[in-house]
């Protein structure tokens, strides 16, 4: 009988090269804090996150080969699957914990511990990754042909490149020295504004821009198609809602404005109509674009779940590329995290909420886990899953008697722990079609992913900590625009009151862009945050669709903004620091020596000229 064809991995199963190795788990455990941190401060300025698989992958490589000196290509994958878990787990934890933050700002909880805060991280990722494992077989591996994993497998082609020619470490590094640049000149030394922005009388609003190398890296990444979609949707808030508001208001008193329409728009311009009522319209639009991402996926989703059960545990054989970690672990680790989430007095979850984590937490992982495979973590809809996690568990909670600040926090506990879960779930998946297509051991990539969450999750908590105290959650500095979100919808459920006719016109804005044929989420996103950041993510698109015309490939370009990102997030936890310790004072030189807005526009010429030309010249790495 002829033997069916299989797939062969880069280094075959007979091989075995140094993989899970000390300096493997010391470089990518230091790469999930840095990128952990990184993306918590990016996702809680602008509501977004960015896979840090690919930079992972290129840093390694640059330590381990060029500088160590250090061949295997196991071991840089090895340093990457932990690396890019900090990002998976920051991206879950960032778009619902700073709620905690926000209400005790209200006084209506207390701060959360960075105690509470690393249970609440370390339990998501532990079951994001637990539940993943024994779907392994049936997403990556039967399904080889038919689930691409569009991250995943690029990132096996860079590293795959760095075995025939330079790594592109370069290329990140000299971004996060720039970013860093920038960032200190503008928010640790003042010497320029980190905005420019000007009056439109005429519409009694204003056209504003971020010079921020973090979201010009992010518009750069995205593309020109998803950042147009994110300024349009900042155009019809500042230049059609506001406009309208302020014009026809006059005297008019709107809720929850306390003050007559005019007088707002006198004391605080348009910035105090965008606070007072278009983020509202902007939740709304939103909480329906996620949804209504969740409802189309539906039919996937369910057939998917349905599929992934089948192969439930299976294994091919017991070769070193297929042997996995035992399911009796897997088990065990669910289980003593489920009980731990019960027991534990720190964390507001009860039985009942424990037990609806395990049900709905292993549905949304293997959705997850089968989605990134067919569009990518991108296009993932976490946040929709996290808005109906909410929804569902907060009514449960009405329901049951429960009100008040510790059904509120309870609600947010549960809405985190699944959100960590779907965001690791999928990030996971990406990281093993990477080691399938190279041929890693999947059980010590498994071992990997649990280590670089441990990792992660122990930093997390300070970082919020630090940023919290620094600017402060919902502020101008660090809006975390998820978080609000999901704060507003838990607030709604419980105590109604919400002004539900500005939400509701951001759900009919959402609808009608839906019939559009628009994508629904970058448009009610770019509603829902400042102008001024969505202008320059605008501007990051506009980078990469003159570059993709010259090199329709652009590699360089995403790593030296995967480093832009990278570094203005580091240095934006510097300043925190040096802000708490009351350093940042004594650096600031706005007094004797500013630039103003010509240095502003200067260093944002100057920004976007770096980033064109990494993305035309240097050396080519294949995406």
């Amino acid at each position: 009988m002829e033997k069916k064809h299989e797939f062969q991995p880069y280094i075959p199963a007979e091989k075995t090269p140094p993989e899970f190795t000390a300096t493997a788990v010391i470089a990518g455990v230091i790469l999930a804090v840095v990128f952990g941190a990184a993306n918590a401060y990016l996702g809680l300025r602008v509501g977004l996150t960015v896979s840090a698989s690919i930079p992972a992958a290129v840093i390694s490589m640059g330590v381990l080969r060029v500088i160590l000196k250090r061949e295997s290509i196991l071991e840089s994958n090895m340093v990457q699957t932990i690396g890019s878990a900090g990002e998976s787990l920051a991206a879950g934890a960032i778009f619902t914990i700073p709620a905690l933050f926000l209400w005790a700002e209200e006084g209506a909880a207390p701060v959360p511990s960075p105690l509470e805060i690393f249970l609440i991280a370390l339990s998501g990722g532990l079951l994001g990754v637990s539940f993943m494992i024994p779907l392994r077989n049936a997403l990556i591996v039967k399904e080889h042909k038919t689930l691409p994993y569009p991250e995943g497998t690029a990132c096996a082609e860079v590293l795959l490149a760095g075995e025939k020619s330079g790594t592109g470490a370069g290329s990140v590094f000299i971004g996060m020295g720039i970013a860093a640049i920038v960032k200190l000149v503008t928010d640790l030394f003042r010497l320029a504004k980190g905005v420019i922005s000007f009056p439109v009388k005429a519409l009694k609003t204003m056209f504003s821009v971020q010079i921020y190398p973090a979201l010009l890296g992010v518009g750069y990444i995205c593309g020109a198609k998803i950042a147009s979609y994110m300024f349009a949707g900042g155009i019809l808030g500042w230049f059609v809602l506001i406009p309208a508001i302020a014009i026809f208001g006059g005297e008019t008193i709107l809720y929850p404005g306390t003050v007559p329409l005019s007088q707002m728009y006198e004391t605080g311009g348009a910035s105090a109509l965008w606070s007072s009522y278009i983020r509202y319209m902007g939740a709304g639009a939103v909480a329906a674009g996620g949804l209504i991402s969740l409802i189309r996926s539906l039919p996937l989703i369910f057939s998917t779940f349905k599929a992934s059960l089948k192969g439930f545990g299976n294994k091919a054989n017991g070769s070193r590329t297929e042997n996995d970690l035992d399911i009796r672990a897997t088990l065990g680790i669910s289980a003593a995290v489920i009980i731990l989430l019960w027991l534990a007095p720190i964390v507001p979850v009860s039985l009942l909420g424990a037990a609806f984590i395990a049900v709905f937490g292993f549905f949304f992982a293997t959705v997850s886990s089968r989605m990134t495979g067919l569009v990518g973590g991108s296009n993932n809809p976490v946040s929709g899953m996290t808005i109906a996690t909410l929804l569902v568990c907060t009514i449960m909670l009405k329901l049951t008697g429960e009100n008040g600040a510790r059904a509120m926090t309870a609600a947010i506990a549960i809405g985190s722990v699944i959100c960590i879960i779907a965001s690791v779930a999928g990030d996971t998946s990406q990281d093993l079609k990477t080691g399938y297509i190279l041929g890693a051991t999947p059980k010590k990539q498994q071992i990997g992913e649990l280590i670089g969450i441990t990792a992660a999750a122990a930093a997390i908590g300070g970082v919020m900590l630090l940023l919290n105290a620094a600017w402060g959650f919902g502020s101008e500095e660090l809006a975390a625009p998820q978080a609000t979100l999901m704060k507003m919808i838990v607030e709604g459920v419980l105590e109604g009151n919400l002004p539900w006719a500005l939400v509701f016109m951001g759900v009919f804005i959402a609808a009608a862009v839906e019939l559009l044929g628009i994508p629904v989420l970058p448009v009610a996103i770019g509603l829902y945050l400042p102008f001024e950041l969505t202008a320059a993510i605008m501007i990051g698109g506009l980078i990469r669709l003159a570059a993709d015309k010259k090199e329709k490939a652009s590699p360089n370009g995403i790593l030296f903004c995967s480093g832009l990102i990278a570094g203005e997030g580091l240095a934006g936890i510097l300043t925190a620091l040096l802000a708490v310790f009351g350093i940042s004072e004594r650096l600031d030189l706005s007094e004797n020596l500013s630039f103003g807005n010509a240095g502003t526009s200067i260093l944002l010429a100057a920004m976007i000229i770096l980033i064109y030309r990494s993305a035309v010249k240097g050396e080519k790495i294949k995406e």
